[in-house]
């Protein structure tokens, strides 16, 4: 099932505390005796970790890195305050390349030959050694669900939760659900009634766009769809007849270089829309240069995700996660990556103190407690469990921010957490 607490910090105080002395010292010679016989500190073993991206793919070099850059970012930040219970975290990662055949040779690498304890924020174009895995029982922790592997396979906890029984077909007989909370959000908050829906005529996009139009109709609105071709596209036409039916909203099934030119689009006919829709893989703070030629589309530009917002800077994880980043260009996706790695960490903690030792069994029980996980705040909660059927209806949330030139992403709606429906759940084929 989709829905599109800090880390004990080790005190580093024994260096404040070898070599003080200088020369000439007035020690007495006994006090020297006993040099070099003391035991040298026990150096413990690492906690060995695998990250695998697409960092190279067909959609673009940075398309996937957000997830394993956050993650980085928490393990480096958790390293240089003593790792977990002094134990430092060793990261391998590997670039699957975008292609399955990557995919299975990373999987190979970290999983059988680095042996690592368990993978975390995965984000692969093609999960295809995500079978592989479940059958090493290896924890794969907070990954992004751009397949259907997260509701197929025992052992994966993507990062927004499953409800699925997961024993090797996705969802519930191949089929997955999906909320209209964010459909919903639309209608109530603004008032929407009319909405366009853009996709390429290319099977995975256009399957996207036919869910978001099921979604909307399901919701009451009235649906303009267009559809341009992936290798020629037409973005002026489309745009200039979502402009003509009176599309309060639009949303879209392409990348961040097609929204860019269809928001380009938009402005260059005047189409002006209450809120032009995207996801969370464009939650960036590289809208102002990537929308730079739709200045009046870029500030009707929303994102809706299931994780707190990067630019909540008043919300203490927030502000770690940013002090962190060092100032680097951010991304929700870093967020996601980040609130992994913080899981994974709880989660070896808890074998620390219950059975002395951090394995792949250990972390997988503590992901299979049915208890709801947030990372301190920054991940509605997320929960795994095995229903026999689909939820009808469910309770869902949804976290809103606009961008604002000036400002950049402006949280809306409130608190992530009160800004729920109760919708239903549809059926699609992945």
């Amino acid at each position: 099932m989709r829905r599109p607490a800090r880390a004990v910090e080790a005190l580093l105080v024994a260096a404040l505390l070898v070599g003080g002395a200088a020369c000439g010292s007035r020690l007495p010679e006994s006090d020297f005796e006993r040099r070099g016989t003391a035991p040298a500190p026990e150096r413990k073993a690492p906690v060995r970790v695998g990250i695998i991206t697409s960092a190279t793919s067909p959609v673009g070099g940075a398309a996937f890195t957000g997830p394993r850059d956050g993650a980085r970012a928490y393990f480096d930040r958790l390293n240089a305050r003593g790792g977990i219970q002094g134990r430092p975290v060793e990261v391998r990662t590997c670039d699957d390349g975008g292609s399955g055949v990557g995919n299975n040779d990373c999987v190979r690498e970290l999983v059988e030959e680095h042996e690592v304890v368990a993978l975390v924020a995965t984000a692969s174009l093609d999960y295809a050694g995500a079978s592989r895995v479940s059958r090493a029982r290896v924890p794969d922790i907070g990954g992004q669900p751009i397949g259907s592997a997260y509701e197929t396979y025992p052992h994966l906890y993507g990062i927004y939760g499953s409800l699925a029984p997961r024993k090797g077909k996705p969802g519930w007989d191949g089929k997955l659900y999906g909320g209209t909370e964010v459909y919903r959000y639309f209608k109530r908050e603004q008032g929407a009634r009319t909405a366009a829906v853009v996709s390429y005529n290319q099977a995975a996009s256009a399957a996207y766009a036919r869910l978001v139009t099921r979604g909307l109709k399901a919701e009451g609105y009235k649906v303009v769809t267009e559809q341009v071709d992936f290798a020629l596209p037409n973005f002026r036409a489309a745009a200039a007849d979502l402009k003509e039916q009176g599309a309060d909203l639009v949303f879209d099934a392409m990348d961040t270089h097609g929204n860019a030119r269809l928001c380009a689009a938009m402005d260059e006919v005047g189409a002006e829309v209450t809120a032009k829709v995207t996801n969370v893989q464009n939650w960036t703070s590289t809208v102002g240069e990537e929308y730079k030629d739709a200045p009046r589309c870029r500030n009707a530009l929303w994102a809706t995700g299931s994780s707190r917002n990067y630019a909540d800077i008043e919300h203490p994880a927030v502000q770690e996660f940013r002090t962190a980043m060092k100032g680097k260009a951010l991304s929700q996706w870093q967020v996601e990556g980040w609130a992994a790695a913080m899981w994974f960490t709880d989660a070896a903690k808890a074998c620390l103190r219950g059975e002395g030792e951090v394995t792949r069994a250990c972390v997988d029980r503590y992901m299979n407690r049915n208890e709801p996980y947030t990372a301190r705040g920054l991940l509605l909660p997320v929960t795994f469990e095995q229903r026999s059927e689909p939820p009808e209806r469910r309770r869902t949330c949804v976290s809103v921010a606009r961008w604002r030139d000036g400002k950049g992403w402006v949280t809306q709606g409130g608190e992530m957490t009160g800004n729920c429906f109760d919708v239903p759940q549809l059926a699609y084929r992945p």
